[in-house]
């Protein structure tokens, strides 16, 4: 669910500035208190926001699953996957600024990754609006696997996921399940949101260093979650896929740790760029894409 990308961001935008430069080889214990401190606050006020956002008026019932895995065409899961991500790669960066080793470092965060979302799924498992999901659990886990992934494989981060939204036309025909302020339609209208996969091609082969080739997933026509009420309306509900370049600004750094935390901040957006899109056995060509 969208909510645990807004859910990502805030807590990443409230933590400590920090930078993975390392200043000495033992752990940096008052770096730690603060990271934890900091982290642990901001964190603890996040989820008290989602709890009054998503689920305060929503009432409580008996903890219950719910399979919600065949809806929203998975554009959902995967922004569990991207949140899970962030968390993970986040923390880790965090530990190595605390003079952590790379290993250990990348093994706390993808553990924090997974476990900061967990709370989420006990909420929607309370919920009648929601219900637990194991498909959300799956893509939480999966997210955080991915960033341990490349460390054991690479000792660093190679393929980045993104996020790129642009608003549609959806929106006015549920606004209380897409949104109704562009605010609100970039957390629920799932027809907007597309999440990438940013490879950055000079680790592997010689190339520009500033330059990734992204493909992206996401998903149109869905006024309603499955594809039977979809279509029942006469929408028609479809995956997109995308090829694109993009543009790398991990390589840019600054001696100001907020700038630092600003880039990383939007590392985890798209920059608009000319794109191939493939849907339903189609090819279209966006000059610029977002």
């Amino acid at each position: 669910m969208m909510r645990c990308v807004f859910f990502v961001l805030l807590v990443l935008a409230g933590t400590p500035s920090f930078s993975q430069q390392r200043d000495s080889l033992q752990v940096d214990r008052q770096r730690l208190r603060t990271v934890a401190i900091g982290g642990g606050a901001t964190y603890g006020l996040t989820m008290a926001g989602l709890y009054h956002l998503w689920y305060k008026d929503a009432g409580s019932q008996p903890f219950t699953f719910f399979n919600d895995n065949r809806e929203w065409k998975q554009v959902d899961k995967v922004g569990h996957f991207f949140s899970a991500f962030y968390f993970s790669y986040g923390t880790a960066a965090a530990m190595k600024w605390c003079n952590i080793p790379d290993k250990k470092a990348a093994l706390i965060g993808s553990i924090t990754g997974f476990a900061v979302l967990f709370p989420v799924e006990v909420f929607d498992g309370f919920s009648p609006a929601y219900g637990a999901s194991s498909g959300d659990l799956i893509a939480n886990a999966s997210g955080a696997g991915f960033f341990l992934a490349q460390h054991a494989l690479w000792n660093e981060v190679r393929i980045i996921p993104r996020f790129s939204f642009q608003r549609t036309g959806y929106a006015p025909l549920r606004p209380n399940v897409l949104g109704d302020y562009w605010t609100s339609e970039l957390i629920k209208d799932y027809n907007g949101q597309t999440y990438w996969l940013s490879f950055d091609i000079d680790k592997f082969v010689r190339f520009p260093k500033w330059l990734n080739i992204a493909v992206g997933y996401g998903a149109n026509g869905m006024v309603y979650a499955n594809d039977r009420d979809n279509l029942a309306n006469g929408f028609n509900p479809r995956r997109q896929w995308y090829l694109s370049i993009d543009f790398d600004v991990s390589h840019v750094k600054s001696r100001y740790k907020a700038v630092n935390a600003a880039l990383f901040v939007v590392n985890m957006i798209k920059i608009p760029a000319p794109t191939l899109e493939w849907s339903k056995g189609s090819m279209r060509f966006h000059p610029l894409y977002f």
